[in-house]
């Protein structure tokens, strides 16, 4: 009787983790780049995806470091670069939050996972505030780019969230870039206060932080529209763009609007680091993020430009 016991309680036990392995869903995990071309195609959702790492990390000819939520641009970005600047072909690229390369660049060295990456970049792309705290680092400095914040919701906006202040709500459960990691943060905290207050900050950032009803992200580029598919958050302010480009990928999420009154503007500066390992290539990239080119490709993703 025992032995069979025992046999119930493994069969069980498999068909358990069974259960829990099918149950793991990444339909929507990135990367939702195109990937580059290789003999070897390894990547496996939720476990070895690397998103915001791009191009050739062997002696690559070009390393830039984009402030992560231009993600979407790379491919076309890169793509109309190389075809334009054909010297280089060999290009690195990560995208993570502008605070965490700014680290890496000040401490040389950055890990992920058991990587160790070491490049140095030649050209650094960050919010005006952040390149402003460092220009000791820079021997050329221009802005190209401009955004604003959209809240994502998921699909249908069942929460019928409508702006800023219903993120307030104690039914509505927020995914929130954290300002100790990312400059989005502090630049949201400053929109709730346009839109309701101290107090609505305070309602979001301290009350809905401690009853878990405000999830802080460390890199929301990546996490926020995950949690917004697989409805483990209702509502999330965002960059315009990165709500934009979800539903141009036809992920199931929405937008909602934020009126200019209670919105904030976003101006994106490049910087030519002084020590540039590729002074030259550091030179050409600066100039095509400046051009009609680039602009129509930032465009494309629902940035703003000078001349729009």
């Amino acid at each position: 009787m025992k032995y069979l016991q025992k046999i119930t309680f493994a069969i069980t036990a498999i068909i358990a983790l069974g259960s829990q392995a099918k149950a793991q869903d990444h339909r929507f995990d990135p990367p939702w780049n195109t990937p580059p071309e290789s003999k070897v195609q390894f990547t496996v959702p939720g476990v070895d995806n690397v998103p915001d790492l791009f191009g050739d990390i062997n002696d690559p000819q070009l390393v830039v470091f984009f402030a992560g939520n231009q993600f979407m641009c790379i491919d076309d970005l890169m793509s109309a670069f190389k075809k334009q600047y054909p010297q280089y072909q060999r290009v690195f690229a990560e995208t993570l939050p502008p605070g965490i390369l700014a680290k890496q660049i000040m401490g040389g060295s950055i890990v992920i996972g058991n990587m160790r990456i070491t490049l140095k970049p030649d050209v650094y792309t960050a919010g005006k505030s952040r390149i402003d705290q460092m220009p000791e680092y820079f021997s050329k400095t221009a802005p190209y780019a401009y955004n604003r914040l959209a809240i994502m919701v998921q699909k249908g906006n069942p929460q019928k969230v409508k702006g800023l202040k219903d993120l307030g709500r104690t039914d509505v459960r927020v995914s929130m870039p954290n300002p100790e990691w990312e400059g989005i943060g502090k630049r949201i905290e400053e929109a709730y206060v346009k839109a309701g207050g101290e107090t609505l900050k305070k309602e979001i950032m301290d009350t809905k932080v401690k009853n878990g009803k405000t999830f802080l992200t460390q890199i929301h580029h990546r996490q926020t529209p995950m949690r917004i598919m697989y409805k483990q958050s209702d509502a999330a302010p965002v960059w315009f763009t990165e709500a934009y480009y979800q539903k141009m990928i036809g992920h199931p999420t929405d937008m909602v609007e934020i009126p200019d009154g209670e919105n904030i503007s976003a101006t994106y500066v490049a910087g030519q680091l002084k020590t540039a390992p590729h002074a030259q290539a550091a030179q050409d990239f600066m100039d095509f993020l400046v051009s009609p080119t680039a602009k129509a490709i930032y465009k494309k993703y629902g940035f703003i430009t000078k001349n729009d």
